[in-house]
């Protein structure tokens, strides 16, 4: 590792741990207690919810909005909406039917706690709480009616059928059938990138960005989400359940289409740190190349590898 290694980890560390904590509080302020109407329903959202996790896509979304010169802190509620989408997404991959996953953050998966249907119907609150937060009132006063509702936009169509959702059906039908680079690039672009892209376009266009920034932080993002999927599926082969929280070795079992069965380990986390340095030229357009959105790029990388 080069020299400026510890000091990228340490600013990273200590910008996702500061602003992951205040998009907590937010998230605490924001959903109802356990005990309130209907019935369970915001137990089973909360315990997901609140089960740990990174808040990387927040925390993406705050540097974004630093980036343009914004103010992150008027605009939790985005923030807040980008962990709810995230969270029902895990929650409905570990579903039976999907990905069939015991254990999720260190916890028993939802399904595994509350029962399928109702793993899926805490999913789906938390999808629908996503864009009520999107539309709060104090939205509107910090960022115009105008971005908030072009935001709107943004976060479905990534998460939608075109990201996430479309994503997520094209590697459950690819299997391990994938035999060409640009086929699973596509796939985890949709699956894995479209949100993270999404999260930091969404802080530049609420934070005021112009047209030209915004276009920098969708490379920036694209490229980022494209190295944070391709370390993912490397720690799958190579981590261990305790440090990530999750069973490893499911991506193998299940014959899933990922970049070390394509391409190999080491070629694979060569690709990833090829990815950053794209990312990072991204940011050139900015005072200093947005300090902040560099530092967590390179952590994806080089805290993994």
């Amino acid at each position: 590792m080069s020299p400026e290694t510890p000091s990228v980890e340490k600013d990273a560390a200590a910008y996702l741990k500061t602003w992951a904590a205040r998009v907590e509080a937010e998230l605490d302020r924001r959903v109802p207690e356990e005990g309130s109407e209907p019935p369970e329903m915001y137990r089973i959202m909360r315990y997901s919810l609140f089960a740990g996790g990174k808040r990387l896509r927040p925390v993406l979304f705050v540097a974004g909005c630093d980036a343009v010169g914004g103010n992150p802190e008027a605009l939790l509620p985005a923030a807040c909406a980008l962990e709810c989408i995230h969270t029902y997404s895990l929650i409905h991959d570990d579903l039976p039917a999907m990905d069939d996953d015991d254990f999720r953050r260190g916890k028993p998966t939802s399904h595994k706690v509350f029962g399928d249907a109702a793993a899926i119907l805490g999913g789906d609150g938390l999808l629908t709480l996503a864009f009520r937060l999107m539309g709060d009132e104090s939205m509107i006063r910090a960022a115009g009616a105008e971005r908030v509702l072009e935001g709107v936009r943004i976060l479905a169509d990534a998460a939608g059928a075109a990201g996430m959702v479309g994503g997520q059906l094209l590697d459950i039908r690819a299997g391990g059938q994938v035999r060409r680079s640009g086929e699973l690039e596509d796939i985890h672009r949709r699956k894995t990138g479209a949100m993270i892209r999404a999260s930091v376009v969404l802080g530049g266009l609420l934070g005021g960005g112009d047209p030209g920034q915004l276009d920098a932080l969708a490379r920036y993002g694209e490229r980022a989400g494209l190295a944070f999927q391709i370390v993912d599926d490397v720690l799958d082969v190579e981590g261990d359940d305790t440090t990530l929280g999750k069973s490893t070795g499911s991506d193998e079992a299940q014959e899933k289409a990922t970049y070390p069965a394509l391409h190999g380990l080491e070629a694979s986390k060569e690709m990833a740190k090829a990815a950053v340095e794209e990312a990072l030229a991204a940011l050139s357009i900015f005072p200093e190349g947005a300090p902040a959105l560099a530092s967590l790029a390179r952590f994806i990388v080089l805290r993994r590898f």
